[in-house]
């Protein structure tokens, strides 16, 4: 006899096959609800703690990916590839396109055109690093041990966009973030292109405090997913954003630092640096 964790495992699996059988027409929470035998609320709580997103959110990750296939053709228009892709109209691929990728998708189609990204370099307390930044925001921060080989691996994550080497506002009012300057941290603002998951999961990364420190599992908890430590730790390694998404206070659930995309000499210094200066703080206090 099946248990009731095997039974709401085939229920969830039977909806995840239907839901990528029949994402073109975007079915409602009460159509894919009744094809599993569940009411739309039991459906929607029992999919979200099994697959990490809301039924919603798992069908807008198909619907970007299946669009992102045909941006990749060669002559696809954005309104053909709306209606492939089941959307009503090439706003709401635009709409989805910023809401899980970051940029529009005549963006994402040219691999960066359209996007002026500005970059610079400067000093930091752990070397020297990169920072760029579109018009929205920072896209990209990095340890630059080499100029050249950091600015080619910028180039990489935006192939085709033009680059000016100027160091704007938002690069500015990022950088303040290395002289413990945390007056400034509201003027941050973020350009980010990930999955759902990695937005997740550096989402979660920004709530763990200056001086603190998380688990790995920690952060799978923190994103309802308390069993995918080891994708956690994935996301976590593919942070484009240096220090401002501080990754470097994810350790191991043993207590140690743990590898680190820029050196685990830098993490462990970084970690020493900001605990130091919230002991300042508190006898300035």
């Amino acid at each position: 006899m099946e248990t009731q964790d095997a039974i709401n495992y085939h229920r969830i699996e039977k909806a995840i096959a239907y839901i990528k059988g029949n994402f073109k027409s975007q079915p409602d929470l009460d159509v894919i609800a009744e094809k599993v035998g569940l009411s739309p609320f039991h459906f929607q709580r029992m999919f979200t703690e099994w697959a990490g997103i809301s039924p919603k959110k798992f069908i807008q990750y198909l619907s970007l990916q299946h669009a992102k296939g045909i941006l990749k053709q060669k002559q696809p228009t954005l309104f053909n590839t709306a209606f492939e892709t089941g959307l009503s109209g090439t706003g709401r691929l635009h709409d989805l396109f910023i809401t899980l990728e970051g940029m529009t998708p005549a963006e994402y189609k040219n691999g960066g055109v359209a996007l002026t990204i500005n970059y610079s370099f400067a000093e930091s307390p752990f070397g020297d690093v990169i920072v760029a930044s579109t018009s929205k925001g920072i896209c990209y921060m990095a340890f630059a041990n080499d100029r050249d080989d950091a600015f080619g691996q910028l180039k990489m994550q935006f192939p085709n966009a033009e680059y000016k080497q100027f160091a704007d506002r938002l690069q500015q009012n990022a950088l303040f973030i290395f002289k413990r300057d945390w007056s400034e941290i509201s003027e941050i603002k973020l350009h980010l292109k990930g999955t759902v998951f990695q937005l997740k999961v550096w989402e979660a990364l920004l709530k763990i405090p200056s001086g603190g420190l998380a688990t790995y599992a920690n952060v799978a908890q923190g994103v309802q997913m308390p069993t995918a430590s080891r994708a956690v730790g994935s996301a976590v390694g593919d942070n484009p954003v240096a220090f401002l998404i501080p990754c470097h206070r994810v350790i191991k659930s043993t207590g140690e630092f743990g590898q680190y995309h820029w050196g685990t000499a830098r993490k462990s210094a970084m970690i020493g640096w900001e605990a130091a200066g919230l002991m300042d703080k508190k006898i300035e206090i």
